[in-house]
């Protein structure tokens, strides 16, 4: 902490000479130096920051006395001490006027004292400051190398500067999200309620905080929200953000070059360059994929909250690679992994009969279910192989089956393969076709001209309708509706959609209709 001019008066040595503020000021500004001088002009010997002792000299000739404090103050001195009694018995009221007009600190002492004494403490405790900040500096920076060097996690960082400022830190992504935090004893209801509110509205002078990240790549911000801004504080978050950085970029490069090499080889296999078997064994054995008796190719889809921060989502992204990745090798197993724009993750699995599919599967969707972000999970498979080679052909297939299985109803089974989506998926694969479209845009035209006025009610009803199988009695008990009253909406419903509800094939016509409108996202 610098010395003020606050601190100066306490000293013993200015306590000696009953010191007076005479003109009042700015009292907690630094003092960076002590200057004796009793010259009428110090304007070229000050550099600013510096307080000035003197007798008064320059005070004793009334045609350059009104003179004195305003060289003073231009040229940065942040106050004066004037010992009376010497030139000066008292000050002028005119220097009184002057100092209180310009706002520069004037103090008297009534009795005499050692100016040598009081130059000696100020700078001893000034340099002793300085030595302490230089030190402490040292402290931090080493603490934090060391922390970088034992790949120390971000709780981990966190903490050592909130030990060090022995106040509560917050580390939160660019959203106001927090990432972690170190209390210090403040309970985290205290200190993290409203949050995101607060951490808007606070500024610069309310709280300390620094970004993390690379210029203009900044991913977050490490805040002590309880201390002003001071240098030692703000020389610790920065240091503590550089190794937050630096872990993040580690982490980054550890999971990207694997996966990137991983993913390398996938596209490769796929795209046929390597047709070899033994060369694709040797290079999936080479990224730590063990040999296996037959390869699973896999499909995981994910149900995602959409998010406008595409750092955040590629964070969660990677922490959902991670997380699969951590439950495969835990249930015994390795893969290969490769992530699609979409979001998709495939992987071929080498199973070592150390639990089954399901088991791994359903392992899997709880893993990934649990992060924040994460709504539903399908797994799609593929048919397995003995070959390397045949088994990432499959995961064309295994992708296709996992698309189709997110839309589906039902989402408790641990994975699915072609079998398992049936109609669904052959209308997936055709949806893109304009005679299909057309087909159900002719079948349905009733009814969607009627939904696009009149809202979904009518578009429900035929669809429960037709998932009851056109049983009436089933639909009335489903909906908590009387028959008299379902059947009129029948009748309504009927005149519609243009189409006899009551003939099976018509019912199947418009089924499948409607199921090619829900493969593709209407």
């Amino acid at each position: 902490m610098q010395l003020t001019l606050s601190d100066i008066l306490e000293l013993p040595s200015i306590r000696a000479g009953e010191p007076e503020v005479a003109c009042s000021g700015p009292m907690d500004q630094p003092v960076r130096w002590v200057h004796v001088s009793d010259l009428a002009d110090l304007s070229g010997l000050l550099t600013g920051g510096e307080l000035v002792l003197t007798t008064g000299q320059a005070l004793a000739d009334p045609a350059r006395r009104d003179a004195y404090l305003p060289g003073l103050a231009a040229a940065g001195a942040t106050g004066v001490v004037i010992e009376l009694g010497l030139h000066v018995d008292a000050l002028p009221e005119s220097v009184r006027a002057v100092g209180a007009a310009l706002s520069l600190p004037v103090i008297v002492l009534h009795r005499p004292v050692r100016f040598i004494d009081v130059t000696e403490e100020v700078h001893r405790r000034i340099v002793a400051d300085q030595y302490a900040e230089v030190t402490y500096g040292q402290r931090v920076h080493e603490e934090f190398t060391a922390l970088s060097m034992r790949r120390a996690s971000v709780d981990q960082i966190v903490s050592a500067a909130a030990e060090m400022l022995a106040t509560p830190v917050v580390l939160e992504d660019l959203n106001r999200q927090v990432l972690a935090f170190d209390g210090r004893g403040t309970p985290a209801a205290v200190l993290l309620a409203n949050w995101e509110r607060r951490s808007r509205l606070a500024t610069s002078d309310t709280w300390t905080a620094c970004s993390v990240g690379p210029y203009r790549e900044e991913w977050g911000r490490l805040i002590a929200p309880q201390i002003h801004p001071d240098k030692r504080a703000v020389m610790t978050l920065e240091r503590a953000a550089q190794a937050l950085a630096l872990h993040r970029m580690v982490e980054q490069n550890r999971s990207s070059l694997e996966l990137r090499a991983q993913s390398g080889l996938v596209d490769d296999l796929r795209r046929g360059r390597i047709t070899d078997e033994a060369e694709a064994t040797a290079r999936a054995h080479a990224l730590g994929l063990r040999p296996s008796l037959t390869y699973v190719p896999m499909a995981v889809r994910l149900g995602e909250t959409a998010g406008a921060d595409q750092v955040a989502v590629a964070q969660r992204r990677v922490r959902i690679l991670d997380t699969l990745m951590h439950t495969v090798r835990a249930a015994g197993h390795t893969g290969l992994a490769a992530t699609r724009d979409d979001g998709q993750i495939d992987l071929v699995l080498a199973p070592q009969r150390t639990s089954t599919l399901e088991q791994v599967c359903s392992a899997i969707r709880r893993a990934v279910g649990r992060l924040d972000g994460v709504g539903e999970c399908a797994i799609g498979v593929g048919p397995e192989s003995s070959r390397l080679v045949d088994a990432v052909g499959g995961l064309r297939e295994a992708g296709h089956v996992a698309e189709v299985a997110m839309s589906m109803p039902m989402q408790d089974k641990p994975f699915h393969r072609a079998a398992d989506v049936r109609l669904r998926g052959l209308l997936s694969l055709v949806r893109v076709d304009p005679h299909v479209q057309a087909f159900a845009e002719t079948e349905l035209a009733g009814l969607l001209a009627h939904r696009a006025k009149h809202g979904d009610e009518a578009f429900d009803l035929l669809w429960r309708f037709l998932a009851a199988g056109g049983n009436k009695a089933e639909l009335a008990r489903t909906l908590h509706m009387s028959r008299p009253t379902l059947y009129s909406r029948l009748e309504a419903l009927q005149r519609i959609v243009g189409h006899d509800l009551d003939d099976a094939e018509s019912r199947t016509s418009l089924h499948v209709a409607m199921l090619i409108l829900g493969a593709a996202g209407e």
